[in-house]
């Protein structure tokens, strides 16, 4: 049995769908279905069972077996990054995964889990190594302090276990996350709806819509998840991106040409940028690029999909009836 926690959620439920096309299905979900809409990820995939992440954890911490397990992928967290209630996300990001990491590394069972590329602050190098780490929230803190908490331990750690900084993820299944959503989603939504899109105006020496970041397709962070699995000697913590910076912009004309390839229209869709908000200011990640170093050192040779591979793959997607 394969388990993946937040497997009704948004890289969670693709993890699910990447087993199922290997012919995996003897699953078990955790997961927190307050929000009953994500079940719609997992409509069109083959499950074994289903758990409430405050049941699974409660019996994880009682030291609770569930049989033969091969792997745990956890993607289960409160990714919201403005959620400021810190009490809240140490205990669903940090306690959590402490004590299901505890669990894996007692019986040897191969634990991946998200980081996320927010731990680098502003950057400018996305480099795995504490000098380049320095979060501006409490998500970033929390999924920092799991690394750290991870790095201390490893080297007495038989067992693998990797931690995943994914940069800017898009791709299907992504619709619940509302404003948590990826630019991609954003863009597709407003073109649908009024043939026009919105990007903020210039920030930290960036002009109007070429702010750049590392956008990864979902399928791409997949991939990575089931190479690792495949690769079970394989330990570390490691970024999930490109490793080529993109701007807004090319996210926002690469759906433009999709509609107008669709629509046979040259003159649909445009772009308006509007102010950048007060709040973000000296918050806002205006330029992310995966070093990709340690990843290809491990022996990882995917190739990533471009923004304009990825975003057609996407909407294609989203449009498919």
């Amino acid at each position: 049995m394969i388990i993946v926690t937040g497997g009704a959620g948004f890289i969670g439920s693709n993890i699910v769908q990447g087993l199922n096309a290997r012919g995996v299905s003897d699953i078990l979900v955790v997961d927190d279905l307050s929000d009953g809409h994500k079940c719609l990820n997992l409509a069109d995939a083959n499950i074994r069972d289903y758990l409430d992440k405050d049941d699974f954890i409660a019996r994880v911490g009682k030291g609770e077996d569930f049989g033969a397990v091969e792997a745990v992928f956890h993607e289960g967290a409160c990714s919201s990054t403005t959620e400021w209630d810190g009490r809240f996300v140490m205990k669903v990001n940090f306690e959590y995964t402490k004590a299901l990491l505890a669990w894996c590394v007692t019986r040897g069972t191969p634990f991946i889990y998200a980081s996320s590329a927010s731990v680098y602050g502003m950057g400018p190098v996305f480099r795995e190594v504490r000098e380049c780490e320095r979060p501006l929230n409490m998500y970033a803190y929390s999924k920092f302090l799991l690394d750290c908490h991870f790095r201390a331990r490893a080297g007495g750690i038989a067992s693998q276990v990797a931690g995943l900084r994914y940069f800017n993820v898009y791709g299907p299944r992504e619709r619940h996350k509302g404003a948590m959503a990826s630019v991609a989603f954003h863009v597709d939504s407003q073109l649908h709806s009024s043939g026009r899109l919105r990007l903020f105006e210039g920030s930290d020496g960036y002009g109007p819509g070429e702010q750049q970041r590392d956008f990864i397709h979902v399928d791409d962070v997949v991939a990575v998840n089931l190479w690792l699995f495949d690769h079970p000697y394989i330990s570390g913590i490691f970024n999930v991106g490109t490793g080529r910076a993109q701007s807004f912009n090319d996210v926002a004309r690469a759906a433009i040409d999709w509609y107008r390839r669709r629509l046979g229209d040259n003159g649909f869709g445009g772009i308006d940028y509007i102010p950048f908000p007060d709040h973000l200011k000296g918050r806002y990640q205006s330029f992310t690029e995966a070093d990709m170093s340690a990843l290809r050192a491990a022996g990882c040779e995917h190739a990533f999909m471009d923004v304009a591979t990825g975003v057609t793959r996407y909407l294609d997607w989203l449009h498919r009836d």
